[in-house]
């Protein structure tokens, strides 16, 4: 059976935030079905309506955060503007915000507030660094979390020992998909009688979390007595070609003999120096083997030691141009983008949510609002229109 809409068909969403993390976060709903209202501030409402890539006054950043959403700016520093979003808040199931800790509260919006007309709305406060504590009140964006939170010290080539930024809001998004996570997880609960709830997220927590699976291998086992081991930021290498480069991950026996063999050098899986992994992790021999592969790959163009590597089973990719990657074989097999027609912005690539749902298919979001698109149908259904509605327009707090 088939229901239409997605599963979070019938969800309200109520979406206050700026930028890539909660505005992600509030698409991945939308993405699920639900109806996700974003509320910007006067001026150029979401910061990301700055950034270039644009056309007919519609830039990508934006639409990339924010599609199948509806906009209303609303000034949140009036008392008729935070009486519009209270009564936006009590018809919604979620409220999303990102201002710095305290403000909301300030402005009326705060969770015992919101609770107050809503006692099942499910309340997200995102922050940098959380609630309380000594950066509660710093300003935070994702590269300076990549700096404090170890991922740029594990950006460090070998053959360049400088440490570098991962030059993507990877925090952002992984922040973006917590939130959706923990909200659908609190749906869940609501359903099963347990009532709405606040949701503390801070950055910092999401990114440390997030890194750590695998950059805190070395930092997890406290007591003396554990062995040690290769970090696995150490055997991450981007392998130079006779025409580009190349990544390449051999790590069990049967693939580093793979590798020897596309690299047309079988006999060094028969010599002692590198035909064990002991043998290969000491320091002589690893430097030797790992100049001797590094020589060898420059005699390949990149297509053909791809090919010679995937016939061993060895897993490796080229280093793809972002504007080549929608025209992948396999990007195109997946179906992973679509595209669409904006009404300003024109033809549209996007990525569709990368989940298959079987039994409630998701959604196609070929909509993203341009600023405050939906003002007056979105104030309708809270009841605002007419002399109300001209009068919240003259006092500017609802353009």
């Amino acid at each position: 059976m088939s229901t239409a809409g997605g599963p979070l068909a019938g969800i309200k969403v109520l979406d206050l935030t700026q930028v890539i993390a909660g505005p992600v976060a509030g698409m991945l709903l939308a993405e699920l079905g639900a109806e996700v209202i974003k509320v910007e501030y006067p001026g150029i409402g979401d910061l990301t309506r700055m950034s270039g890539f644009a056309k007919g006054g519609m830039n990508s950043a934006a639409l990339n955060c924010n599609r199948g959403k509806r906009s209303i700016q609303i000034n949140l520093k009036t008392e008729e503007g935070q009486a519009v979003v209270l009564k936006l808040a009590e018809q919604s199931d979620v409220m999303i915000q990102s201002m710095r800790p305290g403000k909301i509260q300030e402005l009326g919006l705060g969770y015992k507030s919101v609770q107050e007309i809503n006692h099942d709305i499910i309340y997200v406060s995102l922050s940098g660094y959380g609630q309380g504590g000594p950066y509660a009140d710093r300003p935070v964006f994702d590269p300076v979390l990549q700096a404090m939170c170890g991922y740029v010290s594990l950006q460090i080539n070998p053959e360049i020992p400088f440490p570098d930024l991962m030059r993507t809001a990877i925090i952002d998004k992984a922040v973006s998909w917590e939130i959706a996570l923990s909200v659908v997880a609190a749906l869940f609960a609501r359903e099963k009688g347990l009532g709405g709830q606040y949701l503390d997220v801070a950055m910092l927590d999401v990114a440390i979390a997030f890194l750590w699976p695998d950059g805190g291998m070395a930092d997890s086992l406290l007591d003396d007595d554990a062995t040690g081991g290769t970090h696995l930021s150490r055997l991450m290498n981007v392998t130079e070609t006779a025409d580009g480069h190349i990544v390449y991950f051999a790590i069990t026996d049967h693939q580093i003999k793979g590798l020897y063999t596309a690299l047309g050098h079988s006999e060094w899986f028969t010599d002692d120096r590198f035909s064990t992994r002991e043998a290969r992790q000491t320091a002589d021999n690893n430097e030797t083997l790992g100049e001797l592969i590094s020589d060898a790959f420059r005699l390949f163009k990149t297509k053909m030691i791809a090919e010679l590597l995937h016939a061993e089973s060895v897993p490796c990719g080229e280093v793809t141009p972002i504007h080549d990657v929608p025209f992948s074989p396999q990007v195109l097999h997946n179906e992973t983008f679509f595209e669409w027609e904006h009404p300003v912005a024109g033809n549209v690539r996007s990525p569709r949510h990368a989940t298959r749902f079987a039994s409630t298919p998701l959604p196609i979001l070929s909509s993203a609002p341009v600023l405050n698109e939906n003002s007056d149908e979105v104030l309708a259904e809270i009841g605002i229109i007419g002399p109300e509605r001209r009068v919240l327009r003259e006092k500017g707090v609802v353009p």
